[in-house]
């Protein structure tokens, strides 16, 4: 039976990291071997995320997060090591063998993740269940009354959480540990074993029950009572969360809307509603409609527009942006008109715009949101409208030009300050060009002058965007010294034994800038060596940040083919500056003496020849 570290290793060798990182986010080719791109863990507007197609790693020079294609995956889909390997497994077509764990931590994780997905698979059927029961009539009544056919409540798996406390925990827990039940998501309890306060009166903890370890389970209730339940599953389908609407009006009933927490499935700010069904469709027509709530996501869906998904409240994440450009840059966004809507579709639109989506508004009527619309109007009006969608600064210059009086010189100044901050996103110059024109001319603004005001606002942003180089105080021989060190090409063995033994045997990184890094890549060579652990991957030793970021630097930048005389010289460049240094402690003591003898002309000559020094050391050579 295959392990998972033999299988971990048959899927590094077939897997191209930059395929496999291209399908998240758009890489651009920025040497022989390097690709740049908008980094996917943090937000930013200049490239600062580098991939290297040989050396099979990424880092980013913004954030700092760096390793190899399961390192990568496993952080942007938020899973575990082995989901990560079976996920890039199935993306390369490689057929997944019966897998054995090659620890008990990574196989009880990934049981656990397993059990948690099963867990709410078995609790969406039982919420569908008490749809269709007595009990439900209730629920069926509201559904039936927001214009929700049989069909379409079938579709979204739609259900209902009965008003008892304990009737799912009993339905599950013969099969399920309490330990696991309490990190699903799906039940609350109260310290202590009365069940004082709990929604029912508790019955006396049963010896037999499984993992009651202390706590009665009575304690334990379902999170979601009487409510109408929505589940939320991921990109491939699987049920991982839920929401519920309360059918209760009285204070104690909680909010209206009840979201799962987070959980070892789940994270609110990483999933899109219905993206699972839509995904298809976005591809098929090439745009996306975004709307704010699930039911106005089934209402538009049920009128015939398949390619909608909803965000979990009125405004993106960064993660959401991301997964939606994998599918289609074109977007429709559709959120709740009003003073609080527009806020948080001016901050959703943002995000949209700085990952270069092509983005229309469509707004409707006021007091309508897409679900009440279409109830009132049908879907044929609201395809009218979804074709009268706005394009982004078409509505934007509309909102300046309400909330500003553009007849004198002071109302202009203000709708410009209003749009600035929106045009700074756009990544393209060309574009933000274009938008001068139109801009101008809907203002009624001399052109030069606001291209003068984009000028300014370009170069705040450029000088913003000023990092350090990380490897600016390296040598270009300590340079090829830590490309032959940390190599892990076949072809380049040989070399990378001799820098090694080098460093083992001369020292020749003593005092140099990337002393501290060429001494760990040393180390973890040895520790391999002797059987004592190591990495295979160099980014994931244990560096301080600067040297992480200097190692990426140098790795990204292998302009020059590493060859035995490269090697060579550089080796025979760092004995000489041995020697260097050597006499530069012995001039500087010749310093001393000649100042201390008043000796003007030996000062002279010593400070000059220091000087020299000063410039060899520096040039590494």
């Amino acid at each position: 039976m295959t392990t998972l570290s033999d299988f971990k290793e048959t899927v590094r060798q077939q897997a191209d990291i930059v395929r496999v990182i291209g399908d998240y986010i758009q890489l651009k080719k920025a040497g022989a071997q390097n690709f740049i791109g908008l980094c996917p863990f943090h937000g930013e507007k200049t490239p600062s995320f580098s991939v290297h197609a040989t050396r099979q790693f990424f880092h980013c020079f913004g954030c700092g997060k760096s390793g190899d294609v399961f390192k990568f995956v496993q952080e942007r889909e938020q899973i575990s090591f082995p989901e990560a390997i079976r996920l890039i497994a199935e993306k390369m077509g490689i057929p997944l063998p019966k897998m054995q764990y090659s620890s008990e931590g990574e196989a009880e994780d990934a049981q656990r993740r397993g059990r948690l997905i099963e867990m709410h698979e078995r609790a969406c059927k039982f919420f569908e269940d008490q749809l269709r029961r007595p009990e439900g009539a209730h629920a069926r009544e509201y559904l039936a009354g927001r214009g929700l056919k049989e069909e379409t409540i079938r579709t979204f798996r739609i259900g209902f959480a009965p008003d008892s406390g304990f009737t799912l925990k009993d339905r599950l827990k013969a099969d399920f540990s309490e330990d696991l039940m309490r990190a699903s998501g799906l039940f609350a309890w109260k310290e202590g074993t009365d069940g004082a306060n709990t929604p029912e009166r508790a019955k006396p903890a049963r010896s037999g029950d499984p993992g009651s370890g202390g706590l009665a389970t009575s304690a334990m209730y379902s999170k979601f009572r009487n409510r109408i339940m929505f589940p939320i599953a991921n990109e491939n389908g699987k049920i991982i969360a839920f929401t519920g609407r309360t059918l209760a009006t009285d204070e104690k009933s909680g909010p209206k809307y009840m979201n799962s927490p987070e959980t070892p499935i789940y994270s609110k700010g990483r999933v899109l509603y219905n993206l699972d069904r839509a995904k298809e469709a976005i591809r098929k027509l090439g745009y996306v409609i975004i709307v704010e709530g699930q039911m106005d996501c089934i209402a538009v869906y049920s009128a015939g527009f398949h390619n909608v998904a909803a965000s979990s409240g009125t405004a993106f994440t960064e993660t959401q942006v991301r997964l939606l450009g994998r599918f289609s840059k074109d977007i429709v966004v559709n959120f709740d008109p009003d003073t609080a809507g527009a806020a948080a579709t001016d901050k959703s639109l943002g995000m949209l715009l700085e990952e270069e989506f092509n983005i229309r508004v469509l707004r409707l009527e006021a007091g309508f949101d897409p679900d009440l619309f279409i109830r009132k109007n049908g879907a044929e009006a609201y395809a009218r409208a979804l074709k009268g969608s706005a394009k982004y600064f078409d509505y934007l210059v509309e909102r300046a030009l309400k909330l500003f009086s553009t007849r004198s010189p002071e109302g202009k100044k203000n709708a410009v300050n209003f749009l600035l901050p929106h045009i700074h996103r756009v990544p393209s110059r060309i574009v933000r060009d274009e938008l001068a024109n139109d801009i101008a001319q809907k203002l009624n603004i001399d052109t030069t002058v606001l291209r003068q005001e984009f000028k300014l606002a370009a170069v705040s942003r450029a000088a913003s965007g000023l990092k350090n180089t990380p490897d600016a105080d390296v040598t270009p021989a300590e340079k090829v010294l830590v490309r032959a060190a940390s190599s892990t090409s076949a072809d380049e063995a040989e070399l990378r034994r001799t820098a090694l033994n080098a460093l083992a045997e001369e020292r020749l990184h003593a005092g140099l800038t990337s002393e501290a890094l060429l001494e760990a890549l040393l180390q973890n060579t040895l520790a391999v060596e002797r059987g004592e652990g190591g990495v295979d991957d160099v980014m994931a030793l244990p560096l301080s940040d600067t040297d992480r970021q200097r190692l990426a630097k140098i790795l990204m930048r292998e302009d020059e083919p590493l060859t035995a005389d490269l090697l060579q010289g550089t080796l025979e460049a760092l004995r000489h500056r041995g020697q260097l240094s050597q006499r530069e402690s012995e001039i500087k003591r010749g310093i001393v003496e000649a100042e201390r003898k008043n000796d003007l002309s030996a000062l002279l000559r010593l400070k000059q020849e220091k000087l020299e020094l000063d410039r060899k050391l520096a040039a590494g050579n």
